[in-house]
């Protein structure tokens, strides 16, 4: 049974992102309907709730490298649902999210205003509407965030990134930046739960501590060799991070095992 003490921690938590959400998403939707929004303000808005976020969360942060200055795609490998939110205090790009993130009052029309495209990833009609319209804010001069796995993972090991992103950079001459996000508690990452259930889990922690390491700019018009060079880099950057902390982890199933409270 968990602790009553983190139960209602993680409660607390939950009814003061609610309100800080209303707080910045009222005034946000109101100023894009008068006036129009455009995404240098939607982005500012952005890290200014995501910053209140992480103090009502308790997470900090290590990062390694920064976002670059020309436009380009950025991958990150995917561990839980706070990834986009901490990803996106240090980098301004489009987010590419499951639809079901689209279904969360407040919550879905902040993603929205701020730049958040959805996928419904069983539908391949949803998924090639959202390639397109990747490609199109790309060539804008807009980065886009994608997580190439498909879906969070466990693993030390990162699941095989797919093809379909780094074929589309390729073919329309756009750089790719790996990007690679750790949490040092298993209890962070994200796994056969529903959304509610894991922040109970994650957020029911006093400190949730992650790092973010932001890799090389990568040119090619082979997609495949984009793809290969972002998924080596990333799966050394995950080992190098974990053997940082001395994260206890098995060499024998590779699953990321941290104990740490």
């Amino acid at each position: 049974m968990q602790n009553p003490f983190r139960i209602l921690l993680a409660a607390l938590r939950l009814i003061l992102i609610i309100v800080s959400l209303a707080i910045f998403v009222l005034p946000l939707f109101l100023a894009d309907k008068i006036f129009g929004l455009s995404t240098k303000s939607a982005f500012k808005v952005r890290r200014m709730w995501i910053r209140v976020a992480k103090v009502i969360l308790g997470i900090t942060t290590q990062v390694e490298g920064q976002q670059y200055e020309e436009t380009a795609l950025y991958v990150c490998n995917h561990r839980s649902f706070a990834d986009p939110l901490i990803i996106s205090l240090y980098l301004n790009a489009y987010v590419i999210a499951k639809a079901e993130v689209g279904k969360l009052p407040i919550l879905s029309t902040g993603a929205e205003l701020t730049g958040v495209m959805y996928v419904q990833r069983e539908s391949k009609d949803s998924r090639s509407a959202v390639k397109k319209k990747m490609v199109e804010t790309l060539l804008e001069g807009k980065n886009v965030l994608v997580y190439p796995e498909g879906t969070t993972n466990g693993e030390l090991q990162l699941k095989p990134y797919k093809r379909g992103t780094f074929i589309e950079a390729a073919n329309n001459g756009i750089p790719v930046v790996p990007v690679v996000i750790e949490y040092k508690n298993a209890k962070d990452l994200w796994s056969s739960r529903g959304m509610v259930r894991h922040h109970f889990k994650q957020f029911g922690k006093l400190r949730t501590q992650c790092r973010l390491r932001f890799g090389p700019f990568l040119t090619s018009t082979d997609g495949e060799q984009l793809r290969s060079e972002s998924e080596d880099w990333s799966n050394q950057s995950v080992k190098e991070i974990h053997q940082g902390w001395n994260s206890l982890f098995s060499s024998h199933s590779d699953t990321v095992g941290p104990t740490q409270a």
